[in-house]
């Protein structure tokens, strides 16, 4: 029985965490209070073969070995169709870390990870153990300090794979570090973003751009010369050291008439093919950049859908982007007078899509109620479940939407927890973040509760 509320006065309703948009009381100090983390041990899969080797493995039997002349590109085509319903959840113990906003794999087992509560790590997938990767501090004491902060909202490696972009100690300054080793190469946090960084793009191997919730867009070089050397600089204490760069270009995202003050930047994404940068302002706008040395502004689109635009993805191969909303999913091909795709729609509760990737023709969506689902540009539906079939038959669509659920997470069952939602046992992951591992047809989710108050997180590795 859930405990009795006691005194007459009533209670707010917490704020849902929109993409992590509102703020948090969870800072650095919050993640160091938070002790060793202790991951579970968790056993090894029996197998790592690859969906595509499955696949071709299969056909192999069905078809003696003979005749075989499917290239790897079209059967992967046909995996990427046929993956989601053979995934399967292994969840993934991250002790009291709260919500995992943003994540990118930085090998075959290695996933590193940023959360609402600042901290910024690295989880072995297949033994579960957790390393702690320091943050980058502002050469001095920043104004932001006595705020709370908001956490690691974006990560994102750069096209060959050797930086790593992220936010810094403080969540207004870009941090960036060499890959492998995840040493500091450079922060940047002199006259840069004034509040704190929500997104982050690689426009190529030494540029990155950074929108954020000042409602600006910053665009960084690196010096090839501050990660020419294989070993990091550390000074007399032992200390690394790292340079301080400012950004080359910022522009700011044109005031709209509706929403004057809710300009914040609130998601990125750049097409290599048209070397333009496209972002989102949570007051319902898609805004296009020319993105050479400098960005020069192409235009600005009022979305069909304007509540908690959080999070965008971009195909080059369809020229194609995704917008995603409360309840939506809209395209955007910036050359199109009349967008011939529609918009789909979630109907998962109004809670939100909180994720979006591309990969071919398959969309996945990470949702706010704790599903992933599967949407077909070319056929413009979702994927189905298949029917159970009859021996003599092939199993078909079962006109049932594909859903994958994912598992209930870690919860602090705190006071608020208790008062506000009368210590209910399980409550539904966000799902701020999803990235694959397409060579090993692997795919890590992770999130936390929705509402802000809540502290909590969730992580799996389906495969």
């Amino acid at each position: 029985m859930a405990p009795q509320q006691t005194g007459s006065r009533k209670r707010k309703a917490p704020a849902i965490e929109a993409g992590a948009a509102s703020s948090s009381s969870q800072g650095l100090a919050a993640a160091d209070a938070e002790g060793p983390l202790l991951p579970k041990k968790q056993k090894r899969p029996a197998t790592r073969r690859s969906l595509v080797h499955y696949l071709k493995g299969r056909e192999v039997g069905a078809w003696g070995g003979s005749g075989i002349s499917d290239s790897e590109g079209e059967l992967r085509g046909y995996a990427v169709q046929k993956l989601p319903e053979l995934l399967r959840e292994r969840e993934l113990a991250l002790g009291t870390l709260n919500k995992v906003f943003a994540s990118q794999w930085l090998n075959a087992r290695q996933v590193v990870c940023g959360t609402k509560c600042n901290t910024l790590f690295v989880v072995d997938v297949h033994s579960g153990q957790i390393t702690r990767i320091p943050l980058m501090r502002d050469r001095g004491p920043w104004l932001a300090r006595a705020q709370p902060t908001c956490g690691i909202h974006a990560i994102e490696l750069n096209p060959s794979k050797t930086l790593l972009a992220t936010g810094g100690e403080n969540p207004n300054s870009l941090a960036v570090y060499q890959l492998p080793t995840l040493d500091p190469v450079c922060l940047g946090d002199r006259h840069g973003h004034k509040d704190w960084i929500f997104t982050i793009a690689w426009m190529s191997d030494t540029v990155a751009v950074s929108g954020s919730r000042d409602g600006t867009v910053a665009l960084w070089r690196m010096d090839p010369d501050m990660f020419s050397g294989s070993i990091a600089w550390h000074n007399d204490a032992g200390l690394p050291v790292y340079a301080h760069i400012r950004p080359r270009d910022m522009e700011t995202i044109p005031r709209s008439s509706t929403s004057p003050s809710n300009r914040k930047v609130r998601a990125l994404a750049f097409s290599g093919k048209n070397q333009e940068l496209g972002a989102v302002s949570l007051d319902g706008y898609f805004h296009l950049w020319k993105a050479r040395s400098t960005l020069s502004r192409l235009l600005s689109i009022r979305l069909p859908y304007c509540r908690e635009n959080v999070c965008l993805t971009y195909c080059d191969e369809l020229s194609l982007y995704a917008v995603g909303s409360q309840s939506h999913v809209s395209f955007l091909d910036p050359r199109q007078r009349q967008q011939n795709i529609r918009p789909l729609c979630s109907r998962e509760g109004g809670t939100g899509v909180r994720s979006l990737s591309f990969y071919q023709h398959i969309i996945t969506v990470g949702t706010g109620h704790g599903s992933l689902l599967f949407y077909d540009i070319r056929a413009q539906k979702f994927l189905e479940e298949r029917a159970s079939a009859s021996p003599d038959s092939s199993p078909g669509p079962s006109g049932r939407k594909l859903k994958l659920t994912c598992g209930r997470g870690w919860l602090n069952h705190d006071d608020l927890w208790v008062n506000y939602f009368g210590g209910i046992g399980e409550f539904p992951n966000a799902l701020y973040t999803h990235c694959y591992n397409w060579p090993e047809m692997k795919l890590f989710v992770a999130g936390g509760p929705l509402p802000s108050g809540l502290h909590g997180n969730y992580a799996g590795l389906w495969s």
